[in-house]
């Protein structure tokens, strides 16, 4: 048996020593043996029949264990392993005396007896047990026993609880007659005994499935007449919306493959509409066919039909949004309506819907009783890119293809904003580098050595910079608002550097305050983006992205507009997300003739600077400007819930930045600081580089390499020129 056993005794084997004790499925044995097998602090009952060195068995135990009495037998103490009571129990019925009598047996109150009875008794697989019903002999054999937490073993076998479920089955010809069989066996409505989401492909969704279960399944696992009893109704419909590539379509198909009903409709929202009048209607008509045929014939113990809606938004649109003149896709919703929770409502029927656009959708939809349990399938954390990169890594991994060296869990750390596609898509990039080493060129016939095929760790991390996230930091971007690096400019400078990226820690931990917004003020040149990107790069947030005017050259307001929106609903998927808003004032169309701006996108940013995250997820907003005074007048400092002033240079500001770029030489580093008194650092750049490239100021090259210094008046020149211009 399975579990830990201790020292085995031999015994006699002999009748059970009552008829009455035959119906219990216990075996007897004298006190004396029995305290050799007796497990500490165990409530089981016996009855102290028996001689020293016999055990009591009864013919069906006998004719099982295929011994006889007065055989010898090796007995030995089973304690059973955690996490051993059954869930679900399947067991086989027939008379002991078979002829041609015929009962009719109530599933419900059959099982609740067999409960009472064999409560924390052991049940194997294939096992068969007498037991006495209502006056008459019957035998049970065990065909399935599913445990709880416990998946597929060799042995079959498990202790029966208050909260087994039990399922009957009877021939034809035996006689047995079982009635509310779909009240005791509704549980098996899933084909498998266990639910392990790794086995089935599904990494990182635990939660999501946990709660999908909760709502549309756990009413259909108890018996019907508890359902009418609590005067539920089954849910009919649930939505999976999320961002692309996070698994929905998975999710649905591996949800339909698991019941055990007929097998799912998937449709495609697109394939559902036709040209013809009345076309597309019948086709919605056609995908419940079978159901209302099924549930007509069968009434309750009809199957569940699942219908798969990928995209369900293509034919879903919010009634009278769509303007093509057919009015088709009002039609569409109306007849799904009428299906899921019309007058003649189907109660057989689930409708699995996926959309990326849950925004789109037809509010009716969404209400309670057509579409109600709406689940979202986010980015997975770090624990679902791991269970994700497992999956994927498997069977290179059985196969021994993969290096020793790779390291999944710090690969789920790197991955941060990865949908489960993208970690597809680093997992197939690594492949791609490992199978390009063993490929020439030269000659791609040559034989090709499996055994030296090793996908490594430096294989993934190549990956990583080809397999950019959709939903993740944009540090190219980020970078090309800092081309000059990052220096000391100060103490100025340097104390609101430091209080911005106390904000970022702030919202990294906040609860109370899941959306921080902070402006960064000053002249032009001043820094403030170099700045703004540098707390973006230094924050480590999974998502940061800039919206500056360069990325909406020719645009419409609408559409400038809606880009903006689209950026922060984007954000709004991440846990931690930062948006930096550059030049607010180039982004708003400002023109100091008049003054002229766009009061649209006004409005739009200070609608998004003030709206909160939803639930769980923060957000650090910093916007930049070289007018200050004008967003004041509009009103979108107000917005802003705290305001810095990023300043020009000061001389020592200046000497430091010159100290560090060291392209004066000692002596004239003073000089060059005191013309360069008041100048914004990105001017003091600008001239240095004017500087460096003079004819009399040596080569740019030698400069920057340390060799050469540049010459004082030559310096004066070039910045006369920038004063000037």
């Amino acid at each position: 048996m399975a579990g830990r056993s201790g020292s085995s005794l031999t015994m006699t084997v002999t009748n059970t020593p009552a008829k009455d004790l035959a119906y219990t499925n216990c075996a007897y044995c004298s006190p004396t043996d029995l305290r050799q097998f007796a497990v500490p602090g165990s409530n089981l009952a016996f009855a102290l029949v028996g001689d020293v060195g016999q055990i009591g068995l009864n013919a069906i135990q006998r004719r099982h264990a295929r011994v006889s009495t007065g055989d010898s037998v090796s007995v030995s103490r089973f304690i059973p392993p955690e996490d051993f009571n059954i869930a679900l129990l399947t067991l086989e019925l027939e008379f002991v005396k078979k002829g041609n009598k015929e009962e009719q047996v109530d599933a419900v109150l059959l099982a609740q007896q067999l409960r009472k009875r064999f409560i924390n008794q052991v049940l194997t697989s294939g096992q068969r047990v007498t037991f006495e019903y209502h006056g008459n002999g019957y035998i049970f054999t065990v065909s399935q026993v599913a445990v709880e937490g416990q998946g597929k073993s060799d042995i079959e076998r498990g202790m029966l609880s208050e909260d087994s479920y039990i399922v009957f089955e009877a021939s034809n010809s035996s006689g047995i007659k079982i009635v509310n069989q779909r009240e005791a066996a509704s549980s098996n409505i899933f084909k498998h005994k266990e639910f392990n989401l790794q086995s089935l492909g599904i990494g990182g969704l635990s939660n999501e499935f946990a709660d999908i279960f909760r709502r549309a399944f756990a009413s259909r696992v108890f018996p019907p007449h508890v359902a009418s009893k609590l005067g539920v109704k089954h849910v009919k419909g649930m939505l999976l919306y999320g961002p692309p590539g996070t698994g929905k379509t998975l999710m649905a198909r591996q949800i339909g493959k698991m019941l055990n009903g007929k097998d799912p409709k998937i449709v495609n929202g697109p394939e559902v509409l036709s040209k013809f009048v009345g076309e597309t209607e019948k086709n919605v008509r056609d995908l419940f066919a079978d159901a209302e045929q099924d549930q007509r014939t069968r009434g309750d113990q009809s199957d569940l039909h699942v219908i798969i809606f990928d995209e369900i938004d293509a034919i879903c649109k919010s009634r009278g949004s769509t303007r093509d003149g057919t009015g088709v896709h009002d039609s569409i919703v109306n007849q799904l309506l009428t299906k899921i929770d019309g007058v003649e409502a189907l109660n057989n029927v689930l409708l699995i819907g996926m959309t990326n656009r849950k925004d789109l959708l037809d509010e009716a939809l969404l209400r309670p009783g057509r579409l109600e349990v709406q689940v979202e399938i986010s980015l997975p954390d770090e624990n679902g890119r791991f269970q994700i990169l497992q999956i994927h890594t498997n069977k290179m991994k059985e196969n021994s293809f993969l290096a020793p060296d790779v390291n999944l869990q710090e690969l789920a750390a790197r991955t941060k904003n990865y949908s489960g596609a993208e970690l597809e898509g680093v997992v197939k990039s690594a492949v791609s580098y490992a199978l390009n080493r063993q490929l020439s060129l030269d000659d791609l016939t040559k034989t090709i050595d499996e055994e030296s095929i090793k996908v490594t760790m430096e294989d993934f991390l190549n990956a990583l910079h080809e397999v950019i996230p959709a939903f993740g930091a944009s540090t190219d971007d980020l970078e090309r608002c800092r081309l000059n690096g990052i220096v000391d400019c100060g103490q100025r400078h340097d104390h609101i550097f430091k209080r911005t990226m106390l904000l970022a820690e702030q919202v990294k931990v906040s609860r109370g305050s899941p959306l921080v917004t902070v402006l960064l003020e000053g002249p032009s040149g001043s820094g403030k983006t170099a700045m703004a990107a540098t707390v973006g790069i230094g924050s480590d947030f999974p998502y940061v992205k800039i919206i500056s005017a360069e990325t909406m050259i020719g645009l419409s307001e609408g559409s400038k507009c809606a880009q903006i929106v689209k950026v922060f609903e984007d954000a709004y998927k991440s846990t931690l997300s930062i948006i930096v808003l550059d030049d607010i004032e180039r982004l708003l169309e400002y023109v100091a003739i008049g003054p002229r701006f766009s009061n649209l996108i006004s409005q739009t940013l200070m609608v998004l600077l003030k709206r909160l995250p939803p639930k769980g997820k923060n957000m650090l907003v910093i916007g930049t400007t070289s007018e200050v005074s004008f967003l004041e007048s509009v009103g979108v400092c107000d917005a802003f819930s705290v305001t810095y002033h990023v300043p020009t240079l000061k001389t020592e500001d200046a000497k430091k930045v010159l100290q560090q770029l060291k392209v004066f030489s000692d002596d004239d580093v003073e000089a060059a600081a005191e013309a360069l008194n008041d100048m914004p650092i990105k001017r003091l750049y600008m001239v240095v580089e004017m500087a460096a490239q003079g004819e009399s100021g040596g080569s740019a090259e030698a400069i920057y390499s340390g060799k050469e210094t540049i010459q004082i008046s030559h310096f004066y020149e070039c910045l006369q020129d920038i004063v000037r211009y």
